[in-house]
């Protein structure tokens, strides 16, 4: 199937590894123009010769917790490519943890990451999507908005937030032909992934293979997905095929999320 993404320009947040650099590679096999980004410079360097060793996959190296981050990564974008057609707004999650154990500054460094982040880097990338009246921004979430996961206090609640802003945002610009959906990706085999694994079996005194097979065993699947899966729907929601659809939550999880929505 042919997306329609053939020249589009797209940027790709938190795209050194895992679901990010697949979504990333998914827009590179269909002839967009790509911009990625991470906080580390050699990560995300790397991550732009493995996509194209030509050069073409325009690398920037931003924190995206702040708005000076943001500035930088879209107008190196526009610099190298003039506009923008679709967005990926994507960071690693934040850390594991109860309640009684976060503080103040943990709350403040989670909606600084995970929604801020989205805020501001679409508050800058829209005017280009509005102008040429197309534009299309998905946001990489979590099946937790759907079904919380024990143990990730600050991910449920913070990512909830970001469905809110996403949800109204999609009706305001919905006019302007630019569309907004989220991704909700299930357990997938990630860094991020094995993290709150290591952290599971070390809470229960067990090793990290039974925190997995447990897991496992609660998806209908089966089993965790891979990068590469999320990386399609992602892809999909962005392209000229998805043109009825926004304002939606899609949930990737195997079936693990016990709800209709």
């Amino acid at each position: 199937m042919d997306l329609g993404l053939q020249g589009k320009v797209v940027v790709v947040c938190g795209a050194s590894a895992g679901i990010g650099l697949e979504t990333a590679r998914a827009f590179v096999a269909e002839g967009a123009s790509v911009a990625i980004c991470s906080r580390t410079k050699s990560s995300i360097e790397a991550a732009a010769k493995q996509l194209d060793p030509s050069g073409r996959v325009l690398p920037v190296a931003a924190d995206l917790s702040d708005e000076k981050g943001a500035a930088a990564l879209i107008d190196a974008v526009v610099a190298r490519f003039s506009t923008i057609h679709v967005l990926i707004n994507n960071v690693g999650g934040p850390p594991p943890g109860t309640f009684t154990a976060l503080s103040d500054e943990a709350w403040q460094k989670a909606v600084d990451l995970t929604l801020m982040s989205a805020v501001r880097v679409t508050r800058l990338a829209l005017p280009f999507m509005r102008k040429q009246r197309w534009g299309r921004i998905v946001n990489i979430s979590s099946y937790s908005v759907k079904q919380p996961i024990p143990g990730l206090m600050l991910s449920n609640s913070v990512r909830m937030a970001m469905l809110g802003w996403a949800k109204t945002l999609a009706n305001e610009v919905a006019p302007d032909n630019v569309l907004v959906n989220t991704v909700c990706p299930g357990w997938t085999r990630t860094d991020r992934v094995q993290q709150i694994f290591t952290s599971q079996a070390s809470t229960a005194g067990t090793d990290v293979d039974a925190v997995e097979n447990r897991i496992a065993a609660g998806i209908p699947l089966g089993r965790l997905a891979q990068p590469e899966e999320i990386a399609a729907a992602v892809a999909f929601l962005s392209s000229e095929r998805a043109g009825y659809i926004t304002g939606t939550a899609l949930a990737v999880d195997g079936g693990a999320a016990q709800s209709y929505g």
